[in-house]
């Protein structure tokens, strides 16, 4: 095979790789195993069934699928024609969905029959008008989307089996599949991610194809060969799981295992049976595969390292207890959003504990990062909290067809405003430490809700906690508590309140604790304190 050049297009990836690495196994699902040879062809066989189905270059297609190795063909063989990916959460239902197709402008959506207990396309019926036979959707609710395509049995009228397309994709040759793929332009719009809206209906964050380069420096950084093991329970629709599992693994050769869904105990189990080397995610993530390998050791003994957002005082805890309990891992900090993507900040590999535990890294390459005052917009000094603004080439274009929300997302001079508090440290590293939104006012006094969870957390009764802010008329504001308590755990309202009693500032003592089943979270795995927020105001609604 002729040498080809180092790929500039996401759909260049597979056949690059297959050519570094043959039939080396690259894509594990459940029982399904996949060299990064089969990768390729796969992806070729994806993109002449999206060939046959009609997707022209630059049609936005929404994939509303699980985590699958069937997602990974997909999204490869969208970008090796040309066409725009535009993930959706599995999370979404009927309101959601429509939100999406209708503001992405998706001219296809692709998704399950049905996946578990839940009905996908039922669920599409209930949004959109499908036709009673083969032809296009004529749906004025959705003038640009012209079919759904279905993974599954059962497809009824209207739809097109994704089955189907495949086998009418097999008569496309290859030469009109190359002509395609070679005419496609690196500088174009190729993803449309969805925020994981933690405070609000999501936007999509658009991306070119040179997210590439990025997640090679965090190949470089991380020293990932080939001889690791990727364990990816994080969604694919997610920036995160995307591109630390799915790029990942295609541009540096390591394995990539993909979880339909995040378990504790199966992760564990897969850590010690695949010798997993590379895990990633969120403070819940790391949280509860350490309790799972507490409750019942496994050998993770080949557990290397791993991103994980750490910097917030809530994390630090629990990132030491990981390290203990999973044991040689050594986890990297770092700071990303979908809008600016993975690796804004990232610690190092030889970083003593402190700096792992307790920064967001230092800037990433071809990143730069400043703090400023969010009034005046002066650079704040060492230790002086401020609003995290970032610069660099790999940030958004913008929101799809949100031109007001982009303006109001950048500063004057085109850095880009996260929302987020944070500061820099005498070492040059940064510490993110919570959304300015999260932070609370009570009666004048500054209050880090990270910094009371941090402590909570500490209690051996709490699991996890959220603090947010309730209305109050004297002090503006009062912390209120949302804990779930630890299996086993016997603490009430008043044992909490008691136990930050004359150990944290009075104003940061929360005023009322509520008790969770469970939380409200999003598909990556955050808190979503909008509603808990919404929950307080009425709970509490001050006087």
């Amino acid at each position: 095979m002729a040498e080809i050049e180092k790929p500039r297009r996401y759909g260049d990836l597979p056949a690059f790789a297959a050519q570094r690495f043959g039939a080396r196994e690259g894509l594990v699902f459940e029982d399904r195993c996949h060299s990064f040879d089969d990768i390729a062809r796969e992806t070729d066989i994806a993109a002449k069934a999206l060939m046959a189905a009609g997707v022209a270059a630059g049609d936005h297609v929404a994939v509303w699928l699980n985590n699958s190795d069937e997602w990974i063909f997909i999204f490869h063989g969208i970008a090796k024609i040309g066409a725009v990916l535009v993930p959706i959460n599995t999370r979404f239902r009927t309101d959601d969905l429509a939100y999406v197709l209708g503001q992405s402008k998706s001219a296809f959506l692709i998704t399950h029959v049905r996946s578990g207990p839940i009905e996908y396309l039922d669920m599409t019926r209930r949004v959109v008008a499908l036709p009673s036979d083969g032809d296009d959707i004529s749906d004025a609710n959705f003038p640009k989307l012209r079919k759904v395509i279905v993974l599954g049995e059962d497809e009824g009228p209207g739809v097109l089996s994704w089955r189907a397309a495949k086998a009418t994709g097999a008569g496309i040759d290859d030469d009109a599949l190359a002509a395609r793929a070679g005419a496609v332009d690196p500088a174009t719009t190729a993803l449309i991610f969805y925020t994981s809206g933690t405070t609000g209906f999501p936007k999509g964050a658009m991306h070119r194809h040179n997210l590439i380069h990025n997640v090679e420096d965090r190949i470089r950084r991380m020293a990932i060969t080939e001889d690791d093991v990727i364990l990816n329970y994080l969604p694919l629709f997610h920036a995160f799981g995307f591109s630390e599992g799915a790029l990942l693994s295609i541009l540096s050769g390591a394995r990539h295992i993909v979880t339909e869904t995040f378990d504790p105990n199966a992760s564990v189990d897969l850590i010690e049976a695949e010798r997993v080397s590379v895990i990633h995610g969120f403070e819940a993530h790391i949280k509860t595969v350490s309790e799972a390998q507490e409750a019942r050791p496994r050998d993770v003994s080949s557990l290397r390292t791993g991103i994980f957002a750490a910097g917030p005082l809530s994390a630090v805890p629990i990132l030491r207890r990981a390290a203990v309990t999973l044991a040689p891992i050594k986890p990297l900090t770092g700071f990303g959003m979908t809008e600016i993507w993975i690796g804004a900040g990232l610690s190092a590999l030889d970083d003593d504990d402190e700096r792992r535990y307790e920064s967001s890294g230092a800037p990433g390459q071809d990143y730069e990062v400043r703090i400023v005052d969010p009034e005046t917009g002066a650079p704040c000094g060492v230790g002086v909290e401020g609003e995290l603004q970032v610069r660099g080439r790999y940030l958004m274009q913008g929101y799809f067809e949100k031109p007001a929300e982009t303006a109001a997302a950048f500063a004057e001079d085109g850095w880009f405003r996260t929302g987020d508090a944070g500061y820099w440290r005498p070492d040059g590293y940064f510490r993110f430490v919570g959304r300015y939104k999260d932070m609370l006012k009570v009666g004048g006094e500054n209050v880090d809700p990270m910094e009371v969870e941090g402590f909570l957390l500490e209690h051996a009764a709490v699991h996890q906690c959220a603090v947010i802010g309730a209305p109050d008329a004297r002090l503006a504001e009062i912390p209120v508590a949302y804990v779930q308590r630890a299996p086993g755990g016997d603490i009430d309202e008043a044992a909490v309140i008691a136990y930050c009693r004359d150990r944290v500032a009075s104003f940061k003592i929360p005023r009322h604790v509520v008790f969770v089943d469970d939380f409200p979270m999003t598909a990556s795995g955050k808190i979503r304190k909008v509603e808990l927020r919404a929950d307080a105001a009425e709970r509490f609604p001050g006087s």
